[in-house]
């Protein structure tokens, strides 16, 4: 229970911050979401672009750990996981104050979830972060970043907002081990404190889902 009356209280600190202490929104804001979404990138710094991204990143990874521990919760995972790809951690921390502890997968791979469970998502997934991090760290201006994280509410709380993705990973980490019988707490800790990277090494190495065995002797309908 205090774990949910945290993560509610985190989204609830989140929203208010976000919305009444962060930068003021800038006038161009709009525009800058289309350049950014349509690849038109030319005049933006690096860094912006590659956080940009890096959010629909995000969005995948809790993809590949919270649809398959939806299965079996009193809630369904998917108007999160859809929600997080437009506004992050305002759409998952809901889901993170309302499930429940999910060690074990009491049913049965779909196409999607097969693919979501695969390493090779994973891995791909990690190439992309790669070469955005890449380019961002290697071709951004830092002082220029720090000043539009400093004056547009927009980079503000998208930086916030990428932290917060980072932070919160560990519960559904935690329970998406213990469905593959995974009992390696080095590989959780990396996962945890090394950010963003980290979780992507475990979704590119981690065993297939174990199913429970209420699951696997139940008869065909």
């Amino acid at each position: 229970m205090s774990k949910k009356i945290g993560f509610a209280l985190l989204w609830l600190s989140f929203s208010i911050y976000a919305f009444a202490f962060a930068p003021p929104a800038q006038p161009d804001t709009l525009a800058l979401i289309i350049r950014l979404s349509s690849g038109q990138w030319a005049g933006i710094n690096p860094l912006v672009v590659a956080l940009f991204n890096l959010m629909g990143i995000w969005p995948m990874i809790y993809a590949c750990l919270a649809l398959i521990d939806g299965i079996g919760q009193k809630i369904p995972a998917w108007p999160f996981v859809a929600g997080s790809f437009g506004v992050g951690a305002f759409a998952l921390l809901p889901y993170l104050a309302l499930r429940e502890r999910n060690p074990s997968f009491p049913g049965e791979k779909d196409k999607l979830l097969s693919l979501l469970d695969s390493p090779w998502t994973g891995r791909l997934l990690a190439v992309g972060a790669v070469g955005l991090l890449s380019y961002g760290l290697l071709q951004g201006d830092w002082s220029d970043f720090v000043q539009q994280w400093q004056t547009n509410r927009f980079i503000h709380v998208m930086s916030l907002d990428f932290c917060l993705l980072c932070a919160v990973v560990a519960p559904l980490l935690k329970d998406d081990m213990a469905k593959r019988n995974l009992d390696h707490s080095r590989l959780f800790w990396g996962a945890v404190l090394v950010p963003l990277l980290g979780v992507l090494f475990y979704l590119a190495v981690r065993p297939p889902l174990v199913m429970s065995p209420t699951a696997a002797t139940r008869p065909a309908a």
